[in-house]
């Protein structure tokens, strides 16, 4: 049982003497360094598997997070409810701001999260909770990026023929899906479900996030490359579904890029050359991409904005980024957009895509 009423700097070494930590693993993520410490060495042989692609030589890193398994954290602390997202009725979350920083604790899970500045904290039953762990170190690597002037976008993004592809769509549209069909085809991964856009000297660069693609069984069943990601009594259940009850299971997966696809397939900064919208529907009509202007087509903007968040908390006020449709519109302008609409096809998506980075290609 704890009770928390300090500041943030005092509650880290508070939580540090209690479950002492035995054990590291560090992380880069493009120039980010990161430290991971905890108590458990289950957690860290955890963490070093699913960031196996990231894993760096000890070196002085930007961001701290220690990671303390404990079976019963308690809070008293007067917090605020999250509210949830529009359509959504559960409430997962709930914050507090404290001296130095932020605390969020998941109602759910009971997992409790401090962060602020370059030193982090996540208490709770971590091994029964690995992806929330998972998620708040790469919301550290996130507000990193932000802060240097960085702006969010809710994608995945591949790489093809040297081209970077960010592929946006709609809730459910499928996004994940097309990226892992773009891999399975020569393209890299770039993330999964997160971007961030940086403008530079040389025009729009985006950076990923170290996080595996989830997939539910249909695109699974759907693509020849995962053969070997469904346990066989799953295969042989999921098979039996129709394909609208397919799409909608809730069933996740991880799919380890390297195993699947070959090492060193997992990139995390390219240049942005396109930004493919998924807006298409479960009808008979062929799928189309077509080039939008998206000054035009702002309704598709919402398809990518995306607001930083609880686990966004810049140490100063000039660090907060511009989240209007006029910022993004700005970046979004020095690539090109375009629209796939019509009826569901990943295969004739994917072709539409590797059609359109080969013609990009510099003739000899």
């Amino acid at each position: 049982m704890m009770f928390f009423d300090m500041e943030r700097i005092h509650l880290v070494r508070r939580i540090r003497d209690v479950y002492p930590v035995t054990n590291d693993v560090h992380l880069q993520f493009g120039n980010c360094r990161i430290q991971i410490l905890s108590n458990s060495d289950s957690v860290i042989s955890e963490l070093e598997q699913y960031f196996s692609a990231f894993v760096s030589q000890p070196a002085a890193a930007d961001r701290i997070i220690s990671v303390h398994q404990a079976d019963d954290v308690s809070v008293n602390l007067p917090f605020t409810v999250r509210q949830p997202d529009p359509g959504k009725t559960k409430i997962k979350e709930e914050y507090v701001d404290i001296p130095g920083g932020r605390i969020v604790r998941k109602r759910l899970t009971g997992m409790v999260f401090v962060f602020g500045g370059n030193d982090h904290v996540v208490v709770g039953p971590c091994l029964k909770n690995l992806n929330q762990v998972v998620n708040f170190i790469n919301n550290r690597y996130i507000e990193w990026q932000i802060c240097r002037g960085g702006i969010l976008g809710h994608a995945a993004g591949v790489r093809l023929y040297n081209k970077g592809l960010a592929l946006a769509g709609f809730s459910g549209m499928g996004k994940s899906t097309l990226a892992l069909h773009l891999v399975g085809q020569g393209a890299d991964f770039v993330s999964n479900d997160r971007l961030i856009l940086e403008k530079t000297e040389s025009g729009v660069w985006m950076h990923g996030v170290g996080k595996l693609p989830r997939v539910n069984p249909g695109t699974i069943l759907n693509n020849p490359g995962l053969q070997g990601l469904l346990p066989l009594e799953d295969y042989e259940r999921f098979a039996s579904l129709s394909k609208e009850d397919l799409w909608n299971l809730e069933h996740k997966y991880d799919v380890p890029i390297d195993r699947f696809f070959g090492a060193n397939r997992f990139k995390l900064r390219t240049p942005l050359d396109a930004l493919i919208v998924l807006n298409w529907k479960h009808n008979d009509q062929p799928a189309q991409m077509r080039p939008v202007n998206i000054e035009t087509r702002r309704d598709l903007l919402p398809a990518f904005m995306k607001s930083t968040g609880l686990f966004f908390l810049p140490e100063h006020s000039d660090e907060q980024p511009d989240l209007s449709e006029c910022a993004y519109i700005r970046l979004l302008k020095l690539s090109q957009v375009f629209e796939i609409c019509g009826g569901v096809d990943f295969k004739a998506a994917a072709k539409a895509c590797i059609q359109w980075a080969q013609i990009q290609m510099p003739s000899c």
